[in-house]
């Protein structure tokens, strides 16, 4: 069943028309990703569906309800959360105070409930329990983009939006954090990502698009995509050999 539905948009900045005519869909409970050269319009997608930029046609409907025109605040009540490229954490607040702020939507839930919600977050990065005083901006990379995720997770999402997650991290924390994505979905979490590893990203996703100058020119199984020789070729850096 469809919990996002992206039909025929066009979005773009000034007189800049960075989308054209895109469409796609996310199932419930998959991992949908979304690969392509920069400036392909992933991030513009991304910021279309979360009320973060009008979309100049085309409408966005969230588990069945337009939310084509809805501000990103009311988007996050009811389930859809943005981790942005760059995390955007606040760096002047505790890492505690950050992973709060992330259930502001739910500032009416009792101390129980908030509680084991910080377990969870806590449980998929121990190492946000130990810095939980700890001012955000002293944080490695790593761990700002840990606690990007886990502010995000604060707002109990159903579908989560991450922007190039990978971005500047290196190789061994570039595979726990795809451990933990390939984690969230089996804990019931809707990912679409957008991500320039594209070995990573069709390697943890179920289905993925490929964007180029703000269109999409192939989709499908993740595992097709991997072995299709264009994707190879453009993104993976390797072409099969014919025998």
């Amino acid at each position: 069943m469809a919990l996002l539905e992206v039909e025929k948009i066009d979005a773009g900045y000034g007189h800049i028309v960075a989308l054209h005519g895109i469409s796609l869909q996310v199932d419930a409970g998959e991992i949908v990703t979304l690969i392509g050269p920069n400036g392909a319009g992933k991030t513009t997608l991304l910021r279309v569906i979360s009320g973060l930029l009008p979309a100049r046609s085309g409408r966005v409907y969230f588990d069945g309800r337009d939310i084509t025109s809805q501000p990103a605040e009311a988007l996050v009540g009811i389930g859809l959360s943005h981790v942005p490229e760059h995390r955007q954490i606040f760096g002047a607040l505790s890492v505690w105070d950050n992973l709060m702020l992330g259930a502001f939507t739910r500032r009416r839930s009792g101390k129980h409930e908030l509680q084991r919600d910080l377990d969870f977050v806590f449980d998929l990065f121990p190492r946000l329990a130990e810095r939980r005083p700890q001012l955000a901006g002293t944080l490695s990379g790593g761990e700002q983009q840990m606690l990007a995720i886990g502010r995000a997770l604060m707002a109990r999402p159903r579908l989560l939006l991450l922007d190039e997650p990978s971005l500047g991290l290196a190789p061994l924390l570039v595979r726990e954090l795809f451990r933990v994505i390939g984690e969230l979905r089996d804990r019931g979490v809707t990912i679409l990502l957008v991500e320039q590893n594209a070995r990573a990203a069709l390697r943890v996703a179920d289905r993925g698009y490929v964007l180029e100058t703000g269109m999409i020119v192939l989709s499908g199984v993740a595992r097709a995509l991997h072995a299709n020789p264009q994707v190879q070729q453009s993104y993976l850096g390797r072409v099969k050999r014919e025998a």
